[in-house]
Order: structure tokens, then C-alpha cells, then sequence
């Protein structure tokens, strides 16, 4: 069975990927571990702490066969590290070299702009005014796309608010479930019960 890789620093944003595990998991086709610098404890920020499957300096030596994606978790760490993090690059490197697609929400996406990932392919994330104004070197302008989330053929990002569109894509580019079942779930949780309910007494 693949793993599914989501990276967390400290003060990571819980509720980004929260509905990421039960998704895919579910499915019996995927396991879901967790990487981070080291192995030490990470909290995120609703003081919700995660003792991490792998070390980041771990997977260099790593069957990547067993690896099916790498997630990066948004949260407060990127931005008081100036989106600098050499372990994320480097994880960030090794997927694509195994062209294994990387998935960023919120401000992992300034990271993964930071550093010129995504300059040549369409995207999205917190405002390309935000992008602009925390990287410097951001040449993606004409590939920016304003929505919930964008999926290319190596990235999937999303805004901070799109984590139901996050879950969405990354269900569909593993083939996790059929489409019409992820699909059915992101409008359940997007509209919400009431919403169903009121829409089931219609019929």
C-alpha cells in the first residue's frame, strides 16, 4: 500500500488537512504518514500535537515506490521563516525528481513560490498580492489562477479557505475513490446537512 505524505512544522493549520486522512484512508488504497525536520513532537495551532512517522533527512535513503504524494501543510511557520525551510525544499525536490505530484495549501503555497516552483505552472493561493509582496523573486504571474484551488500535472495548490477543494483534488489525482463519490462528498461538506436535507425533501 502507498503512502501519502503530509509535512508539518510547529503552529502547522490542523484543520487544512484534517479531512485529508479519513479520505484516503478510507479508500483501503493508501496509508497517511507524517514528516517533519525531525521526529520530536510538532503542535499545530489549536494545540493539537503530532508525532511525526519520518524525519525529514530520512527519506533521502527512501524506497520512493511506497510514496504516492507529498503534502505541504499551511500554517504559521512559513511566513516567520521568511518561506525559507531546507528539509521541505529537498522532500519538495525528491518528489518531483520521482515524479511523485506535491500539494500546498495556504502559506506552504508562497513557499513553494518562493523558490520558483511555480513560476511555469498554473496555480493559485493566498492572493497573488500576498505572493508579490512575500516573494520577491515570484515570476508566476500569468500562470496565477483566483480560485479555491488549482490542480496541474506535478502541483495541487490552494488558498487558506479551500481546504474542501484541497481534499477534492488530492482524492482525485490518486484515484482514491470513484469521482462521483469525492464529488458527492465536497458538495455534502461544502453545502452543509441542513443544505442536504432541505434539498433531499425536494425530491
Amino acid at each position: 500500500m502507498q503512502e501519502v505524505l503530509i509535512y508539518l512544522e510547529n503552529e502547522y493549520a490542523d484543520w487544512e488537512i484534517s479531512h485529508i486522512g479519513s479520505q484516503i484512508t478510507s479508500s483501503n488504497k493508501y496509508l497517511v504518514k507524517y514528516v517533519a525536520k525531525t521526529k520530536d513532537p510538532v503542535v499545530s495551532m489549536s494545540s493539537l500535537c503530532m508525532i511525526p512517522d519520518y524525519a525529514a533527512d530520512e527519506m533521502l535513503n527512501s524506497e520512493f515506490g511506497k510514496f504516492a504524494m507529498l503534502i505541504l501543510c499551511g500554517g504559521m511557520y512559513w511566513s516567520k521563516a521568511n518561506f525559507i525551510n531546507e528539509e521541505a525544499k529537498n522532500l519538495v525536490d525528491l518528489f518531483l525528481k520521482n515524479n511523485k505530484p506535491v500539494a500546498a495549501i495556504c502559506d506552504a503555497t508562497a513557499f513553494l513560490a518562493c523558490h520558483g516552483y511555480l513560476d511555469d505552472t498554473p496555480h493559485t493561493g493566498n492572493s497573488i498580492g500576498h505572493i508579490i509582496q512575500v516573494c520577491p523573486s515570484y515570476k508566476g504571474h500569468s500562470h496565477y489562477i483566483n480560485e479555491q484551488c488549482v490542480a496541474s500535472e506535478s502541483f495541487i495548490t490552494a488558498n487558506g479557505t479551500g481546504e474542501y477543494e484541497f481534499v477534492r483534488e488530492i482524492t482525485k489525482r490518486l484515484e482514491a475513490k470513484p469521482a462521483q463519490e469525492i464529488d458527492a462528498w465536497y458538495h455534502f461538506r461544502k453545502k452543509g446537512l441542513a443544505a442536504y436535507i432541505n434539498e433531499q425533501s425536494k425530491k
